[in-house]
């Protein structure tokens, strides 16, 4: 791997990875288990909806505040509260009969989940050489949906043969098994401290907002598909939800890691254009149902793994060193919003003209976005 300075897989990043595996295999054991849930329990689409959303919101208001906290505490204190509060609530999901207990529980789980996404990506940027940066992100990538790839259809298809308390479980214990693996080994260079600079103050430049607006929709649409397509082709069979989720994590996983490898040696402004053609193909072909499913999720993956890539790598070169925490909020922060904002939104789309209007609906906001990419040539061309 050459001289220590380019060396990736460190210790200490080795550390980060298994705990972020770890970690997000609790949150997506229960990412489409809890709407449907929320649909069991009395709320309907709408509620399942409403599930996504509160989940979304109470995540990007704590993100909001990551900036000034990482500031003040550093990375390993503000990770452990943020594992904790992801994994504990989600055993009281056993307990909950109705909608507002649901989304009670899900409130909290949220902050603890806006807390570690924006700390294992900013640690992510820190710990790895900067010439491996986009490798580094995107084995970091691979550690995210590597769980949606296996762990978002497996909570489906354990509601299906044991029940919802089966996903529970799971869901609370992973994220604690992450603060063990984190909370090790030294995991921290240096201070382990960020810089200062606020939420509103990052999200006020141009070229980052740019960025944040054009990632929000595409998460958008990701958002809507997660939550109703449990919804649109229920069941465990071949082209059910559970194998298109299973699909679409697994396209995701190989277009982010590609992704990664080509923004160290090109502009990763090149990835944006196609992925929302791809990304916008995709959902238009799931749109048909049946065989199409399956397909269709894989052309989604393919494009929102290479946004997802592309998109964080920009706005961590958009941001100065000692400002990672706050490019690690802002990009978590439009991924999470925007999956909430699509879930909470489409649950009355859904509810007025079926799936299959929702998802051309969401083809169409996904094609329109490629205005973005061309303002941001332009403005990056005059600066």
């Amino acid at each position: 791997m050459g001289d220590e300075r380019g060396t990736l897989l460190t210790r200490p990043m080795l550390a980060l990875i298994s705990s972020t595996f770890v970690s997000l295999a609790g949150f997506y054991f229960l990412l489409s288990v809890v709407p449907l849930y929320a649909n069991e329990v009395g709320g309907g689409s709408a509620g399942a909806g409403f599930a996504t959303a509160a989940f979304m919101f109470s995540t990007v208001l704590a993100q909001t505040q990551m900036p000034r906290a990482l500031a003040r505490f550093g990375y390993r204190p503000v990770l452990a509260s943020g594992l904790l509060f992801l994994g504990l609530p989600a055993f009281l999901y056993a307990f909950t009969t109705g909608l507002l207990s649901v989304l009670a529980v899900t409130l909290a789980r949220g902050v603890g989940f806006g807390i570690v996404t924006v700390v294992f990506a900013a640690l992510v940027v820190e710990l790895a050489p900067a010439e491996r940066r986009g490798e580094a992100l995107g084995l970091f990538g691979v550690s995210i949906t590597l769980p949606a790839i296996f762990c978002n259809p497996l909570g489906l298809w354990l509601v299906d043969g044991y029940g919802y308390w089966s996903v529970f479980l799971l869901g609370g214990m992973a994220p604690l098994l992450g603060f063990v693996s984190f909370l090790g080994p030294r995991a921290t260079r240096g201070g382990g401290r960020a810089s200062g600079a606020g939420f509103l103050e990052g999200i006020s430049r141009g070229p980052l907002l740019r960025l944040v607006f054009l990632f929000a929709v595409c998460t958008m649409v990701g958002g809507v598909l997660l939550t109703f397509l449990p919804l649109a082709a229920p069941g465990v069979g071949v082209f059910s939800a559970a194998t298109a989720i299973l699909a679409l994590g697994l396209a995701t996983t190989a277009g982010r890691l590609w992704a990664g490898r080509f923004g160290d040696r090109n502009d990763p402004r090149g990835l944006l254009a196609p992925g929302l053609v791809l990304a916008a193909l995709g959902v238009a072909t799931l749109a048909q149902g049946g065989p199409a499913l399956l397909a269709g999720a894989a052309l989604f993956g393919i494009g929102f793994g290479m946004l997802q890539s592309a998109t964080l790598v920009m706005v961590m070169a958009r941001v100065s060193k000692d400002e990672y925490g706050l490019g690690s909020t802002l990009w978590n922060a439009a991924f999470d919003a925007g999956t909430g904002l699509g879930a909470f939104l489409f649950g009355f789309v859904i509810e007025v003209g079926g799936f299959s209007s929702a998802f051309y609906l969401c083809a169409a906001l996904l094609l329109s976005t490629l205005l973005i990419v061309r303002l941001d040539r332009a403005a990056e061309k005059h600066a």
